[in-house]
């Protein structure tokens, strides 16, 4: 997957309120590519997934793999999604559904990046690290985690 094609599911889905997270997320906070990506995260509101459905539709992307409400897969063929859908709280906050329990996401970890010098919707370093931790990581989990520690000096748990 490159820039452009992530660019252009931002563009399709601007008027929900989508996030990037993963790796594409990692490149954005970055302001670069660091590596190849096998698909994109993306963080919607729970009351709009009918908008961002619709929206992917008319890209040519169908819907693959229902996790839900933890998450659910689109691909159009060549590039998948990863969509998750979150519930927000009056104070800016949400959770995402989880196997047990929920993710949280605070009010403040919705920032933005930049991808292919392009403003985007993510989420912050915090929340990046967040996520990584309590597995067993991949190759580009170390390395996604180690251009967070080199970038902005945080601590990461591998």
């Amino acid at each position: 997957m490159d820039a452009g094609t992530v660019l252009r599911v931002l563009d399709a889905v601007k008027p929900a309120e989508v996030r990037l997270a993963g790796g594409w997320g990692i490149d954005a906070l970055l302001g670069r590519r660091t590596r190849e990506h096998r698909d994109l995260d993306l963080l919607h509101r729970v009351e709009e997934e009918p908008a961002v459905l619709a929206a992917l539709s008319r890209l040519g992307y169908r819907e693959t793999l229902d996790l839900r409400p933890v998450r659910f897969v689109l691909s159009d063929g060549a590039t998948e999604l990863d969509l998750h859908p979150l519930v927000f709280a009056a104070d800016g906050s949400a959770v995402q559904a989880a196997p047990e329990g929920t993710f949280p996401y605070p009010a403040d970890c919705f920032v933005t990046g930049r991808v292919d010098g392009v403003e985007v919707p993510c989420v912050s370093v915090a929340q990046q690290v967040f996520f990584h931790q309590g597995y067993a990581p991949a190759d580009r989990d170390l390395a996604d985690m180690r251009h967070l520690r080199e970038a902005f000096g945080v601590r990461t748990h591998f």
